[in-house]
């Protein structure tokens, strides 16, 4: 069998959703006409995705207002002055505050998913939001008759049901976002906060069975919106001895990026566990640079090194376009990246007689 590779989850949106979802937020455009929009978006991605030849897919994530918000776009009891989180660049993306309890998702992964399945006949793997992610929604000063220890009994909860309904709805694997992995280092040196996130996403994986466990996956990078990051300048080596602490049976790891993959491949020996499977990142979504096949095969087999051949998959560093604004990356340029990864991967099974 060829070395497993998968996607991280999402791609450009077309202008026109783009426009077409700014429009319905201003009151020009029906609920009706946006929905004909994300549909057609999802039918032409899941084309597009087939075209590359990859044996996994997504839905792009087209109908997801972000890879982050998704779960309680529309709720009511939303404040819109939550954590601000800074780019490298100087912009920032602000997550909304929890207002008022009990926390509930607005929508399930699995909602996604299912429209996806219409749409083709090969796997499709559901990306969704960690519940430490989730975390940061409620504020530092509390609320009024809703303490955070009731919150976090939701949350884990709810961060467990999402995953539960697309395993049951038939999704190829779950991945679980994990880009604050890194960012939690960046704003607690002491890593406490890192440990409190491994925590609490260990409380929503000891829910599953083990043989449910080998069907989810993690997924660390440090940020990839408009061309930049918001801890790629965090050792990775403060990060990956707490990641692989979670237990799940997949990992995605951004590495085709990093200026030192023989040091984070040597980390990730050191520190991975036995029958953990490790993707590892061979194109780099905010490079605008399309990579070659060839150059796919080197990073596979540099990881080969490193990894178990069972046990070395390889993917995108991190998603094309996480947040649905984000206009930085043409979908052409995310397409011939992907196929220059399948292909690649193809060059690496031969030369590694797999």
């Amino acid at each position: 069998m060829p070395i497993p590779t998968e996607p991280i989850g999402s791609i450009p949106r077309p202008p026109d959703l783009i426009e077409a979802i700014q429009e319905f937020s201003a009151g020009r455009l029906s609920l009706a006409k946006l929905d004909a929009l994300r549909e057609w978006a999802i039918r032409d991605t899941i084309r597009r995705f087939e075209a590359t030849g990859s044996p996994v897919i997504t839905d792009g994530e087209q109908a997801k207002p972000s890879f982050a918000t998704y779960p309680i776009h529309g709720l009511e009891n939303l404040a819109t002055d939550g954590v601000v989180i800074r780019f490298a660049d100087g912009h920032v993306r602000q997550l909304p505050r929890l207002a008022g309890g009990p926390f509930r998702y607005q929508t399930y992964a699995d909602t996604y998913l299912e429209t996806a399945k219409r749409h083709t006949h090969l796997p499709v793997k559901q990306a969704v939001i960690s519940a430490s992610a989730l975390s940061l929604l409620y504020p530092a000063d509390g609320i009024s008759g809703y303490s955070r220890e009731a919150f976090l009994v939701d949350l884990v909860r709810e961060a467990e049901t999402d995953i539960r309904r697309s395993l049951r709805s038939g999704a190829y694997n779950v991945q679980i976002d994990f880009t604050e992995g890194r960012l939690a280092v960046k704003l607690d040196a002491t890593k406490q906060l890192l440990t409190q996130f491994i925590d609490l996403n260990n409380q929503v994986l000891e829910r599953f069975t083990p043989e449910e466990r080998t069907r989810i996956g993690v997924h660390t990078c440090p940020g990839g919106d408009r061309d930049s990051t918001h801890s790629a300048d965090v050792d990775y080596a403060e990060l990956l001895p707490g990641l692989f602490r979670l237990n799940v049976g997949n990992f995605y790891i951004q590495l085709a990026s990093e200026p030192d993959r023989r040091r984070v491949l040597e980390i990730i020996r050191e520190c991975a566990r036995p029958g953990q499977r490790i993707f590892v990142g061979v194109v780099d979504p905010i490079n605008p640079r399309v990579e070659t096949p060839e150059e796919v095969r080197d990073r596979i087999l540099e990881a080969a090194e490193y990894i178990p051949r069972d046990l070395l998959g390889c993917t995108d560093d991190c998603g094309f376009s996480p947040f649905g604004d984000d206009t930085s990356t043409s979908r052409e340029t995310a397409f011939e990246k992907i196929r220059a990864r399948v292909l690649g991967r193809e060059l690496a099974s031969r030369a590694l007689r797999i």
